[in-house]
C-alpha cells in the first residue's frame, strides 16, 4: 500500500468510527431513542415526536458538536505545543491555560456573576477571560526582548498555575456554598452544552485553527532546529509566537465551556504521529479527528456507566490517558519521535 492510500485509509476510517459514533451518542442517554426515530430525525420527518426531536435537537446534537470540537481543539493544540517546544511530553494545561479558567469560574460563582444574556451563560465567559489573562501574563512573564524562550515560558506557567491554584482553593475555602458546583466543572463536564457555547466558541476557533493551519510548513521546518530553520529563511521566534498563541487562543475558547479536560492534548497527538509521521500537514487533520472521536467516546461512556448519574468526562479522559501517559514514560522522548 502506497503511503497515499494508506493516508486516505487512515483518514476515511477514522472519520467512519466518528459519524457511526455520533449516531450511537444520538440513542444512548437517560431516554433510549431507537434507531429509526434516529433516521426520522436526520430526515427531518413530521412523524418524530415532538419530545424525542426536541432531546435529539436541543440536548444530544449540540453535545456531540461540542464534544467534536473540544477534543480536537485540544488535540490539535496539544500537537502544536509539542511540535513548537519539541518535547512529546508537554500539553496545553502546562502554560497554566487551565488553571486560568478556572480562578474565571471560581470568581464568577464566589462573586455571584452568574447570569446569562440572550441565552449565553457567563461562566464559560469568565473561563475564556481568565484562559487569555494567564496566558498574556506567562507571554509577559517570559518575553526577553522580542523573543520568546520557550523553557522560560514554560517555567512561568508552572510558576502561575501554583499560584492561580492556590488562589482557588483559597477562594473555595473561604466561600463554600457553590463549591459542588465548581469542583464539577473543574473535573470538566458537557452535561450543559447548548448551540450558544457552540456560537460563543465557534470564532476563536475558527480563527485560531486559520492561523495554525497556515504555519504547518514552518513548524515542521523549525523541528529540524531553530539554526536549520534560520538559514532555510523562517523566522524561528516569529513563527514560534505565533504557533504558541494560537494554541492558547484555541485551548482557552474550548476550555470555557469544557473545564478542565486532561490528557487529550498530550496523548492523541503521540497517537496520530505514530499513525501518519512527525509531518504536521497530515498529523494535524488526523489529531483533530482523533481528539473529537475520543472525547465524544468518552462523553458516552461518562453519561451511560453509571445512571441516573452522570460522572464528569474528565475523569474518564483521566482513567483512559494516565496508564499511556505512563507507558509514554516508560518508552522515553527519543522513541516517540
Amino acid at each position: 500500500m502506497t503511503q497515499k492510500n494508506k493516508l486516505i485509509s487512515i483518514y476515511s476510517l477514522t472519520i467512519l468510527l466518528i459519524f457511526l459514533i455520533g449516531i450511537i451518542s444520538l440513542m444512548i442517554g437517560s431516554t433510549f431513542i431507537p434507531f429509526s426515530d434516529i433516521i426520522l430525525f436526520l430526515k427531518e420527518d413530521a412523524d418524530l415526536s415532538a419530545t424525542t426531536g426536541l432531546i435529539l435537537q436541543d440536548i444530544r446534537l449540540p453535545r456531540i458538536i461540542l464534544s467534536l470540537l473540544v477534543g480536537s481543539g485540544l488535540a490539535v493544540a496539544g500537537a502544536v505545543f509539542q511540535g513548537v517546544i519539541r518535547n512529546p511530553m508537554v500539553d496545553p494545561y502546562i502554560i497554566g491555560i487551565s488553571a486560568g479558567a478556572g480562578t474565571g469560574v471560581t470568581l464568577a460563582f464566589l462573586l455571584g456573576l452568574k447570569f446569562s444574556i440572550a441565552g449565553i451563560n457567563s461562566v464559560p465567559i469568565f473561563a475564556f477571560l481568565g484562559s487569555v489573562a494567564t496566558v498574556f501574563a506567562v507571554y509577559q512573564l517570559a518575553r526577553v526582548d522580542n523573543k520568546l524562550p520557550v523553557m522560560t515560558f514554560l517555567l512561568a506557567g508552572v510558576a502561575l498555575s501554583f499560584i492561580l491554584n492556590s488562589v482557588m482553593s483559597f477562594l473555595m475555602v473561604i466561600r463554600t456554598e457553590n463549591l459542588h458546583k465548581i469542583i464539577y466543572w473543574l473535573m470538566g463536564s458537557l452535561a450543559a452544552a447548548s448551540w450558544s457555547d457552540i456560537y460563543m466558541i465557534l470564532p476563536y476557533f475558527i480563527i485560531a485553527l486559520i492561523i495554525i493551519i497556515f504555519y504547518l510548513k514552518e513548524l515542521n521546518i523549525i523541528l529540524l532546529g531553530e539554526e536549520n530553520a534560520v538559514h532555510l529563511g523562517v523566522n524561528a521566534e516569529k513563527v514560534k509566537l505565533i504557533m504558541l498563541g494560537a494554541a492558547s487562543l484555541l485551548t482557552a475558547s474550548v476550555v470555557s465551556v469544557s473545564g478542565s479536560i486532561g490528557f487529550i492534548g498530550l496523548v492523541i497527538p503521540h497517537i496520530a504521529r505514530m499513525l501518519v509521521g512527525p509531518d504536521h500537514r497530515k498529523l494535524m487533520p488526523l489529531a483533530a479527528f482523533l481528539g473529537g472521536g475520543f472525547l465524544l467516546i468518552s462523553d458516552n461512556i461518562a453519561r451511560s456507566i453509571m445512571p441516573p448519574l452522570e460522572l464528569p468526562v474528565g475523569i474518564i479522559t483521566a482513567i483512559a490517558g494516565g496508564p499511556y501517559f505512563i507507558y509514554l514514560l516508560r518508552k522515553k522522548s527519543k522513541n516517540i519521535w
